[in-house]
């Protein structure tokens, strides 16, 4: 049972994540009437024909913004902690680079012919 719980908890924790835009929608038509009557910026200006779009829109925003936040904070977090989990070791070889002279031979190619093949003309 409490299994069960939690995967669908599971699942709707993710679901919520991602449709978050889809529950603003929702709630917007299902409060469409309040919201332009009491909560839209273009209330007073019916020519406008806003119905609470504006405010559809500004919380469409505010859910971009947030979620955007939250990722780049993710990543944030990710990049520290997989930089400070790494051992710092650093070790230092002392090399001693010896130059070798490679011979210069110079390589002859063999002699072409200087006749160039030509296929047979048919006259």
């Amino acid at each position: 049972m409490l299994q069960r719980l939690t995967a669908y908890l599971l699942i709707v924790s993710l679901v919520s994540a991602n449709f978050s835009r889809f529950f603003i929608y929702a709630g917007f038509e299902l409060n469409r009437n309040y919201i332009a009557t009491k909560l839209c910026e273009n209330r007073n200006k019916p020519q406008l024909h806003c119905n609470g779009k504006c405010y559809f829109m500004k919380k469409v925003k505010q859910a971009e913004d947030k979620q955007n936040t939250e990722d780049r904070q993710a990543q944030k977090n990710l990049f520290q902690e997989a930089n400070y989990n790494q051992p710092a070791k650093v070790k230092f070889y002392q090399v001693l680079l010896s130059v070798t002279k490679v011979p210069n031979y110079r390589i002859q190619l063999p002699e072409l012919s200087r006749n160039i093949f030509q296929p047979p003309r048919l006259s």
